[in-house]
C-alpha cells in the first residue's frame, strides 16, 4: 500500500508512510464523528422505552466524546498538515538533488521555466492535495464501506437504498475522470507557455526596445493569457459538471431513503428508532460524499503535476564510482556522439591530451570542438568509443570525483548575484578569504574590484550584469586558480574581449596552466601556435594531429584556417 501511494502521487518513502498514517487517522476521525449520533440514539431509545439511564451517565459519555473528538482533530492535523509541509520540503530537496545528478543534455532538452514550474507550482499543488484531499478521500472510502456493511446488516432494503445510488454516482464520477485530466493537462501546458513567454520578454528587453517590438509582444502575451483563461474555464466546467451531477444524485438518495423508510415504518417492518438512525447516517454519509467528490476532482486535477514530478525522478542519471585520480592524461578512443539520434556530431575521434601539455582543438564552426569539451568534462555522455583518465573509463567515474579534478573556463561566464568574493570562492568553497584574495590578484581582478563601491563585498548583479565581459572572465579564471585542479579546459575565453582585457587574461592563464593537462579552443590561431599538440576537426572527425609547422604541411583544413585568420587580421574598412 505504501509503495502504491509513493508511485501514485510521486512521494518520497517517508511521505508515503506519513500519507498512509494520515489515511488511517482520517478513517478514525470519521468513525469518531459518529459517536455523538450514537449517544443521541441511545438517549432516544431510553426515552421511548421508559428506561432512561442516569443523565449523569449521558453527560459523562458526552464529555468523553468531546475529548475523543478533540484528540482526533489534533491527531488529524498533525498527521495531515504538519507532515504534508515536511513532505513538500522533502520533495523539493529531492528534486534539487536529482537535478545535480542529471547530465547537461537533460537541461538542453527541457525548458528552465518548465523545471522551475515543477519545483514550485507542481509541488505546491501536490502539497494542497495532500493536506486537503488525498487522506480525507481514502479515509472516507474505508469509512463508507464499514458503515455500508453495518447498514446492510441492520436492514437490507433500506441499506441498499443508500449504498446502491452512492456506488452508482461514484462509478459515474470515475468513468468521467479522463475529461478533467485532459483539460488540466492542457491548461498547465498553456501556463508553462505563458511562463516561457514572460521570461523571454524580461530577458530580451534590450532587443525588444531596440527593434520597437513592444506592441507586437504585448499582443502575443494578451492572446496567450486569453487562451489560458478559456482553458481554465473549460477545466473548471469539466470538473464541476460531475460534482454537480453527484450533488443532485445525493439529494435524490436522501429522498429515496425517506420514502422507503416511511413505507417500512408504516408497514411496521422498521422501528422508529432505526428509521431515525438510518436518516442520520444517510445525512452523515452524504456530507462525506459531497466532500469526497470535490476531493476526487482535486486529485484528478494534480495528475499532470504528479506525472511531471515522476518524469523528473525517472530521468536517466549519470552513474559512476568515487575514485582518486593520480595521473591526468586524457585518452579518447573512437569517440562518437550525437545530441539527437541519427544526427552524429562526433565520429571516431581518437587522440591523447597529455599531462603538462597544452592540447588545442581547432576547426571550422560546427565541427564539434565545444561538444568534445563537454564530453571530456562529462557534461554530456558519449554513445560510442571510450574516454579514459588515469586508465579509467570516464562513464565509470562519478561526476563528483571528476569535477574535483577539472576546472572549466567557458566563453560565457555565469555569475551569481552575490559578492565578488563569494563568486570567486565557488572554485573552492572551503577556501579562506586570504586564499580567495590571492587568487583574485593572480587573475588581475584587483584593479576593477577596487573601483567597485564595496570592493570585494560588492554584489555583481544578476549573472554579473554590473561587470564587463572581461571582468566576468577574470573572475572565472580566479575561480580556476583557486581550485587548482590538474585538468583545465578553456573554451574560446578571449573571443569577445578587447585587446587590453585579452592581455590581462593571458597573463593570468600563464599561472593557471602551469603543469596541468590543458585542452583549449581558440579562434585566434596565433595564440595556439606554440601548443604541444593541435587537433584539427572537420565535420566531427579528426582531420589532423600535430604541431603548428607539421599541420601546415599535412592538413588542408588547418592551412585554410590559418589563411582565413590572416585575412581577418589584415582586413580594413573602406569608405
Amino acid at each position: 500500500m505504501i509503495d502504491e501511494l509513493k508511485n501514485r502521487f510521486g512521494l518520497t518513502q517517508t511521505g508515503a508512510k506519513n500519507l498512509f498514517r494520515a489515511c488511517l487517522v482520517s478513517f478514525l476521525g470519521f468513525c469518531l464523528q459518529m459517536l455523538p449520533m450514537m449517544i443521541v440514539m441511545l438517549y432516544l431509545q431510553g426515552l421511548l422505552s421508559g428506561q432512561l439511564a442516569s443523565p449523569l451517565l449521558f453527560l459523562l459519555a458526552t464529555l468523553v466524546t468531546v475529548i475523543l473528538l478533540y484528540a482526533g482533530i489534533n491527531m488529524d492535523y498533525n498527521a495531515t498538515y504538519t507532515t504534508t509541509y515536511k513532505e513538500s520540503a522533502n520533495i523539493r530537496t529531492d528534486i534539487a538533488e536529482i537535478l545535480q545528478t542529471l547530465p547537461l543534455s537533460y537541461f538542453s532538452s527541457h525548458d528552465l521555466s518548465d523545471l522551475s514550474q515543477t519545483i514550485m507550482s507542481d509541488v505546491e499543488r501536490l502539497e494542497h492535495a495532500l493536506s486537503h484531499a488525498i487522506s480525507k478521500t481514502l479515509g472516507f472510502v474505508l469509512f463508507f464501506f464499514l458503515v455500508s456493511a453495518l447498514m446492510l446488516m441492520g436492514n437490507l432494503l433500506l441499506g441498499l437504498c443508500i449504498v446502491l445510488p452512492l456506488l452508482l454516482i461514484a462509478g459515474l464520477i470515475w468513468l468521467s475522470k479522463e475529461l478533467p485530466k485532459w483539460a488540466s493537462a492542457a491548461y498547465w501546458q498553456q501556463l508553462r507557455a505563458n511562463s516561457e513567454s514572460f521570461q523571454e520578454a524580461i530577458e530580451l528587453q534590450e532587443e525588444i526596445k531596440a527593434y520597437n517590438l513592444g506592441a507586437q509582444l504585448s499582443q502575443k502575451l494578451y492572446r496567450q493569457m486569453e487562451a489560458s483563461e478559456k482553458l481554465h474555464l473549460k477545466t473548471e466546467i469539466l470538473q464541476g459538471l460531475p460534482v454537480l451531477a453527484a450533488g443532485v444524485g445525493l439529494r435524490l438518495t436522501l429522498g429515496l431513503v425517506v420514502l422507503v423508510g416511511s413505507w417500512l415504518l408504516a408497514q411496521g417492518q422498521l422501528p422508529l428508532l432505526y428509521f431515525l438512525g438510518y436518516l442520520l447516517a444517510t445525512v452523515k454519509i452524504i456530507d462525506g460524499m459531497e466532500g469526497l467528490y470535490m476531493n476526487v476532482a482535486e486529485i484528478l486535477y494534480i495528475n499532470a503535476a504528479v506525472r511531471r514530478i515522476k518524469e523528473l525522478r525517472e530521468a536517466p542519471k549519470q552513474q559512476g564510482q568515487d575514485v582518486f585520480l593520480r595521473h591526468f592524461d586524457i585518452e579518447l578512443d573512437g569517440v562518437g556522439f550525437a545530441y539527437k539520434e541519427g544526427q552524429p556530431v562526433l565520429q571516431d575521434v581518437s587522440f591523447t591530451a597529455k599531462q603538462k601539455e597544452i592540447t588545442a582543438l581547432v576547426g571550422p564552426s560546427g565541427c564539434g570542438k565545444t561538444s568534445l569539451l563537454r564530453l571530456i568534462s562529462r557534461l554530456y555522455d558519449y554513445q560510442e568509443g571510450q574516454i579514459r583518465i588515469d586508465g579509467q573509463e570516464l562513464k565509470e567515474i562519478s561526476t563528483n570525483s571528476l569535477f574535483d579534478s577539472i576546472s572549466i573556463v567557458f566563453q560565457d561566464v555565469s555569475l551569481f548575484n552575490a559578492s565578488v568574493l563569494e563568486n570567486i570562492r565557488l572554485g573552492r568553497p572551503d577556501a579562506s578569504d586570504e586564499e580567495v584574495l590571492a587568487a583574485a590578484r593572480q587573475a588581475n581582478c584587483q584593479a576593477f574590484v577596487e573601483a567597485l563601491p564595496d570592493g570585494y563585498d560588492s554584489l555583481v548583479g544578476e549573472n554579473g550584469a554590473k561587470l564587463s565581459g572581461g571582468e566576468r572572465q577574470r573572475i572565472s579564471i580566479a575561480r580556476a586558480l583557486l581550485k587548482q585542479a590538474p585538468i583545465v579546459i578553456l573554451d574560446e575565453i578571449t573571443s569577445s574581449l578587447d585587446i587590453e582585457n585579452e592581455k590581462l587574461i593571458q597573463e593570468s592563464l600563464s599561472l593557471l596552466l602551469r603543469d596541468k593537462t590543458v585542452i583549449i579552443i581558440s579562434h585566434r590561431l596565433k595564440s595556439i601556435e606554440n601548443a604541444d599538440k593541435i587537433v584539427v576537426l572537420k565535420d566531427g572527425r579528426v582531420d589532423g594531429i600535430g604541431r603548428h609547422r607539421e599541420l601546415l604541411q599535412t592538413s588542408a583544413v588547418y592551412q585554410e584556417l590559418v589563411e582565413t585568420s590572416r585575412l581577418i587580421e589584415a582586413f580594413k574598412y573602406n569608405k
